[in-house]
């Protein structure tokens, strides 16, 4: 894992076998609709389905990248130098939990891109600020990312349940966490607090 300093104080440019990961920008919105305006990304997703480019731009104009707990990365594949998803880890400071969250382009599903994207993340983010616990939320029926949180070393803690934004659907979900087996399922979780506002229940 090679890193590269930005003008964001803590928010480097990672660079992993496949991918490299920088922050995000508001030039990045047409690539970004790709999964954004994407009905098969979207289906699990908080956020409804985006139906103009412009509106992901705003989106991408709102992050803020000197949040010192929201770690918002693009995912650019080397091979065709393409932003083909974005996602990172957000910090819950009143639970002390971080959340994981990831989208991606549907036709990069399958190639482990997310994984090892969040696993770079994840392990730059705990050289600067130890991480005590990470948490993911994903529909029972979003397989894929189930996958991912497992990979990531997270695992089932317990039911959980969200409703999309504009309440057009509501899912059943499970809550992984990284502490499974060592913390009460009652436990408070990140569980109704989305992670980012346009990054959550992510597909692998």
């Amino acid at each position: 894992m090679k890193i590269t300093e930005t003008e964001f104080p803590h928010k480097p440019i990672i660079e992993t076998e496949r991918l490299i990961l920088r922050p995000v920008a508001p030039d990045d919105y047409l690539d970004a609709f790709e999964w954004c305006g994407d009905p098969v990304v979207n289906k699990f997703m908080l956020y409804p389905l985006y139906t103009k480019a412009e509106d992901v731009r705003k989106w991408l104009v709102s992050v803020d990248h000197n949040n010192p707990d929201s770690y918002e990365y693009g995912f650019v594949e080397k091979g065709s130098g393409k932003l083909v998803g974005s996602g990172g880890l957000y910090y819950h400071e009143d639970i002390d939990v971080w959340a994981v969250g990831y989208n991606l382009r549907h036709d990069r599903w399958g190639r482990g891109y997310v994984t090892e994207a969040e696993k770079a993340i994840i392990e730059y983010v705990n050289s600067i600020r130890p991480i005590r616990e990470i948490q993911g939320e994903f529909a029972v029926d979003n397989v894929g990312s189930g996958r991912v949180m497992e990979k990531l070393g997270l695992s089932y803690l317990r039911d959980g349940e969200y409703t999309k934004w504009d309440g057009s659907a509501t899912f059943k979900a499970y809550i992984y966490s990284s502490l499974a087996g060592k913390k009460s399922p009652d436990s408070e979780t990140i569980n109704g607090r989305p992670n980012h506002p346009r990054e959550e229940n992510g597909i692998s």
